[in-house]
């Protein structure tokens, strides 16, 4: 069942909640939304002109006392925003208060004895979406933007609040429409509109389509990763200089660093941002024939992250020569997207790079964890390797969400199938059938097609307040 876009003409339930974080900080905003926006605040809210907020006009702001009977709060700056210029598109008022976590809760427990219900998670961007203010690829950026743990992944997801995702996919709606609108007439007014020749026609058409929808379904690729960051595993054989290198893409001083082989027992994860990528680096226990049964359990973890991971950092210590640990490890990671680190270069080596060039087909980087020689080469291979020439986000599309990806796919599918109903010289409004499926499908990425279960589902995932 579709949804029922928009509240226009109903009476909407007030909603409160605080938008800022539950903790002790500078200052803290408490939301209210709906018909009775002005009125809740009203019976809080004290000037000592003894104006009323309802009295005054929209985008602007007012300071005061927010007070219950006669007990003062707090004093507040308080941000009017009327009906539709406001994010929800309703009544909206914006408490600005001290942010200490009493009296947020306070101001929130006061708006609710007024008038106001708790708001449910995601619910104020819920009505923003159902108003008509923003569309569901929007919605869906938004809490990206709160989740964003680097820069690309803050610029992806601030194009797509924008729109830049909604333009594309109405563009070729509107194409797809225009297709089905004209097979349509034509199969109901066979003696003004001709469809002789239109098969030929449409397919080409159908090629532009087709080549636009595989263009955003590949940089689901580069979205994944923009979003959610390269997942990075460093493996080599024991005190080849791991645990090193995660310090110093780190800048810290995170895993512990020995001498004594075997000293990473357990797998360390941590989120890193290089030159702007997001990498969620795994250092993992050395990967060797062990005994040491707490050991030997961690070199199985350290064999599993190298399956799964996006990236292995293979770091090889050239003051060592290679061993039956290095040819096993080489193996593993025959198939896989892999930078070799030559490490201990500063020291006298005993494995040279053209040594590791001769045995692996992979990219070789000489490195120092001990100075640092090497790590601005390593940062700019990463970024070639994983995204095809400069990120920008001016004109490019980056898809980040899983279930706007499925909804392509199934819209290429759709037009896939409309090529092999015209290559089988099937009847015309068998076109029509596959077309308004693609249709269907593109139009639950901006939320024209998607039922309530699903906005239910996806506005759960939002924090309260927002």
């Amino acid at each position: 069942m579709q949804i029922e876009m928009g509240f226009k003409g109903m009476k909407t339930e007030t909603i409160a909640a605080i938008s800022t974080a539950m903790n002790s900080s500078g200052i803290g905003i408490i939301r209210i939304s709906g018909d009775e926006a002005f009125e809740i605040a009203d019976k809080m809210y004290y000037s000592k002109s003894g104006k009323k907020l309802s009295d005054m006009p929209t985008h602007t702001i007012h300071y005061g006392f927010i007070k219950d009977g006669q007990e003062m709060i707090d004093e507040v700056l308080v941000m009017l925003m009327r009906a539709p210029r406001s994010f929800t598109a309703e009544d909206t008022v914006e408490i600005n208060c001290h942010g200490g976590v009493y009296a947020m809760k306070r101001i929130l427990e006061l708006a609710v004895k007024s008038g106001a219900r708790y708001a449910e998670p995601g619910e104020f961007t819920k009505r923003a979406f159902l108003n008509g203010r923003i569309d569901l690829s929007q919605a869906e950026a938004v809490i990206d933007v709160i989740q964003a743990k680097n820069e690309y992944a803050l610029k992806s997801s601030v194009s797509q609040l924008r729109g830049s995702v909604l333009k594309v996919i109405n563009n070729l709606r509107s194409r797809i429409l225009y297709e089905t609108a004209f097979i349509e007439s034509a199969l109901d007014d066979p003696e003004h509109i001709s469809l002789e020749g239109y098969p030929e026609e449409l397919e080409k058409r159908l090629q532009d389509m087709k080549k636009e929808l595989a263009g955003l379904i590949k940089s689901s690729e580069n979205g994944k990763r923009i979003k959610e960051g390269i997942k990075t595993v460093i493996a080599g054989k024991p005190n080849a200089g791991k645990s090193s290198l995660l310090n110093l893409l780190l800048r810290e001083e995170r895993a512990i660093v020995t001498d004594i082989a075997g000293t990473t027992r357990d797998t360390l994860e941590e989120d890193i941002t290089v030159n702007g990528i997001g990498l969620t680096v795994i250092d993992t226990a050395g990967i060797r024939s062990t005994q040491d049964v707490v050991e030997k359990i961690g070199v199985e973890k350290a064999k599993n992250y190298v399956q799964e991971a996006d990236l292995i950092l293979y770091v090889v210590d050239s003051a060592t020569g290679f061993d039956e640990n290095d040819e096993q490890i080489m193996q593993m990671i025959e198939d896989k997207k892999a930078i070799v680190l030559l490490n201990k270069t500063d020291l006298c080596p005993v494995t040279t790079e053209e040594m590791v060039r001769q045995r692996m087909n992979k990219p070789v980087i000489p490195i120092s964890a001990k100075t640092t020689n090497g790590l601005d080469l390593l940062e700019k291979m990463i970024r070639d390797m994983f995204y095809e020439g400069k990120i920008s986000f001016n004109d490019e599309i980056y898809i980040t969400n899983m279930r706007q990806k499925a909804a392509l796919e199934s819209a290429f599918e759709s037009l896939c199938r409309v090529e092999e109903s015209i290559r089988a010289n099937m009847p015309e409004d068998f076109f029509s059938i596959d077309l308004m499926s693609a249709y269907e499908e593109l139009g639950n990425i901006t939320g024209e097609s998607v039922g309530e279960d699903l906005v239910n589902e996806i506005f759960g995932r939002f924090c309260m307040g927002k």
